[in-house]
């Protein structure tokens, strides 16, 4: 089963529109900083607070968001939304990679990442960008 959730990027502000968010809709929310990730050694003081991930979590949906975005670029109003793509197996990501990328263009190929899943992002032939993500449960 695929899950479709908002993916939002902001320029430093991330910790305050999610809190926003929760007041106006609900749920748990979830925040993890630059500063926690194993890549903090490496980024300045000031940007240590910004948000690396979160996640506002209702019993309906799941809204997530950043303060920078790894497809580059500035962002602005129009090119701060991703769509994420969810899924529960190595075949149906890699199939629908391949069928959303045919005639776009490949940003990030999938691939393993450190937190157990494999991910991966694109532009489709509309100009969409896609974030796809296949959280492994442990051991598996």
């Amino acid at each position: 089963m695929v899950h479709l959730s908002p993916y939002l990027f902001f320029n430093g502000n991330c910790r305050e529109a999610l809190a926003f968010y929760q007041s106006c809709l609900g749920g748990e929310l979830n925040l993890v900083r630059y500063g926690d990730s194993p890549a903090a050694a490496h980024l300045p003081a000031d940007a240590q607070e910004n948000i690396m991930h979160g996640t506002l979590t209702t019993k309906d949906f799941i809204l997530m968001a950043s303060d920078t975005g790894r497809m580059g670029g500035s962002l602005t109003v129009g090119n701060n939304l991703r769509m994420s793509l969810h899924f529960d197996n190595d075949p149906e990501i890699e199939a629908t990679f391949a069928r959303l990328s045919d005639g776009g263009e490949v940003i990030d190929a999938l691939a393993d990442m450190p937190w157990g899943g494999k991910f991966g992002t694109l532009a489709d032939r509309f100009g969409i960008a896609w974030m796809f993500n296949f959280q492994r449960v442990p051991n598996e």
